[in-house]
């Protein structure tokens, strides 16, 4: 099965004509140049070029439809100029079928490649769905937004990770970003995100809900399938609950960069006064451990989450990306419109190439 996602594109179908013209425009002018300047000139091996040319944007098909022509071509041009029984010809001849036959198995090769990337895409793609379900735009009295980009070419998914959940008067959003690389980070991205949404719901006393989530990732490391693993993975996080019917917002973290509210076109840190470890580092916790700290969430504030991915991505000088600066001289009000900005300014910031995963989330109190 060949699974491909591609744009639609009306101009398409026009540019692949064009572009399998090439390689018959150049048989033709080979050809043609080779009758020219008579047979003390041989042109020929020239015609190579055609199926390696076809070969950089052809299947292997087309490919060896248009080596086939060269082929044929060298072969006629032995009959016009009566040089088919010369030694010369014939190991010409015998090259270019052998150079053809290369060329038509490197194309083969590089499809079978093509489709077990494009597999690996769509498995990323799907598994991105399931672990970062998009947020509904709106919860309670909450507009909501959120984005990821992943550091990897190619890639759809990584060790950021972001949810909310509605239990009772009240909604709680998680932003983390697991420490790991690669499986592992994902992996425990995923135990995270299914242990917030099963215990959130039941809606257990915030500093409870956070022991829980610390818990369950502390003893999944303690057995780490790579005994060269344990000890590297951890993730830092910030879980916050928003109450309906006060204007306040509850936030406690675990290592992660404080949460950003923009009132009035001012910027406001949300920054704790005593962070707690990142989650799977120190040992097992109660909510005794955790205290939440209780910051003004008022009608109309946009309050924003994030990954260290967009404060640490540096520039082409090497200064850091000026988040806080950029929302009090940009005062966006709209949680969508805010997130597609960032992404914007921060890739362009970045030289178009991020080094790190980024998740972000915008918030806004905006009652019905």
């Amino acid at each position: 099965m060949r699974i491909r996602f591609l744009p639609a594109d009306p101009g398409s179908a026009g540019r692949r004509r064009a572009l399998i013209a090439a390689p018959l425009v150049l048989i033709a002018v080979i050809m043609g140049t080779d009758l020219v300047t008579g047979p003390d000139i041989h042109l020929g091996p020239l015609l190579v070029a055609a199926p390696a040319l076809t070969a950089t944007f052809g299947g292997k098909r087309l490919t060896a439809f248009i080596g086939a022509l060269a082929v044929g071509a060298q072969i006629a041009l032995g009959f016009i100029f009566g040089r088919t029984t010369t030694a010369d010809h014939q190991t010409q001849t015998g090259a270019l079928f052998l150079a053809v036959c290369f060329i038509v198995a490197f194309r083969a090769l590089r499809e079978r490649h093509e489709e077990a990337l494009d597999r690996a895409r769509w498995i990323a793609d799907v598994a991105q769905k399931v672990l970062l379900k998009p947020l509904p735009s709106r919860i309670g009295p909450l507009e909501l937004a959120s984005a990821y980009t992943a550091a990897e070419a190619e890639a759809q998914i990584g060790g950021d990770l972001y949810a909310a959940v509605r239990a009772r008067d009240a909604t709680r959003v998680m932003i983390g970003d697991c420490r790991g690389k690669g499986l592992d980070a994902v992996g425990d991205a995923a135990l995270l995100l299914g242990a917030f949404r099963a215990a959130a719901h039941r809606f257990p006393p915030l500093p409870r809900l956070v022991a829980h989530l610390h818990n369950t990732v502390y003893w999944d490391a303690e057995e780490p399938a790579d005994e060269l693993a344990a000890g590297e993975s951890f993730v830092t996080a910030a879980v916050l609950e928003i109450p309906d019917d006060r204007p306040l917002v509850h936030v406690i973290s675990c290592g992660h960069p404080p949460p950003l509210i923009v009132r009035d076109g001012e910027v406001v840190t949300l920054a704790v006064a005593d962070p707690n470890l990142p989650f799977g580092l120190g040992t097992p916790t109660t909510e005794a451990d955790y205290e939440p700290e209780d910051f003004a969430f008022r009608d109309g504030d946009l309050l924003l989450l994030y990954t260290d991915g967009v404060i640490e991505a540096r520039g082409a000088h090497g200064a850091f990306y000026p988040l806080a600066e950029r929302l009090a001289s940009w005062n966006e009000r709209e949680p969508r419109r805010l997130i597609q900005r960032i992404r914007q300014d921060l890739l362009a910031h970045a030289g178009g190439a991020l080094n790190d995963d980024v998740a972000l989330v915008a918030i806004r109190r905006s009652p019905l």
